[in-house]
């Protein structure tokens, strides 16, 4: 493959994004108390990097759970699936955003984080992809989906959203100030 064909594809796979989707996000983001951001794997490089780009660049309070000794210590006594969800449970509060990143939309560890900000009431940003029918896919206030099964595609196009999202909302910070 080419890599205009590449680009093509992930372009082809953007172009399903409601603008409408984007926007509420955004919304919710700048309405939040706080911001928390979950993923695995390459995800968690995309939520580590938004988690960033909102404290940085818009002055938004943003976490990710990455500190190793800790998330080691909950995956080794609770299991890895639970590693979120009881910080999620420790750390989330109504009026708090969840952003839950996973390319499959079928990482447990994600899954049970979602069901338990929901009953903390916590809005929730979903990104997922590959099959249609994901458990994660209809999961959040806001779900954005890439349709499809390459794990390539799914994390730039992921990380194409999450950084508009924060490029939108610095632009609304710096207006302010």
């Amino acid at each position: 493959m080419q890599f205009h064909e590449y680009a093509t594809e992930i372009n082809d796979s953007l172009s399903e994004i409601l603008q409408s989707d984007v926007d509420a996000s955004i919304k919710l983001i700048h309405n939040a108390k706080k911001v928390i951001i979950i993923g695995n794997g390459g995800s968690a490089a995309i939520a580590s990097h938004m988690q960033s780009d909102l404290v940085k660049a818009c002055g938004i309070q943003a976490m990710c759970f990455y500190d190793t000794p800790l998330l080691t210590a909950m995956s080794n006594d609770y299991g890895y699936s639970d590693a979120y969800y009881r910080q999620i449970d420790l750390w989330g509060n109504e009026g708090d955003v969840l952003i839950a990143i996973s390319s499959s939309g079928q990482s447990q560890s994600i899954l049970y984080s979602v069901a338990r900000a929901k009953v903390l009431k916590l809005d929730v940003i979903t990104l997922s992809g590959f099959k249609e029918d994901n458990p994660l896919r209809s999961k959040g206030n806001v779900n954005f989906y890439i349709p499809s099964s390459d794990y390539g595609y799914v994390e730039m196009a992921h990380s194409i959203v999450c950084h508009y999202i924060t490029d939108e909302l610095q632009k609304v910070f710096k207006s302010k100030g």
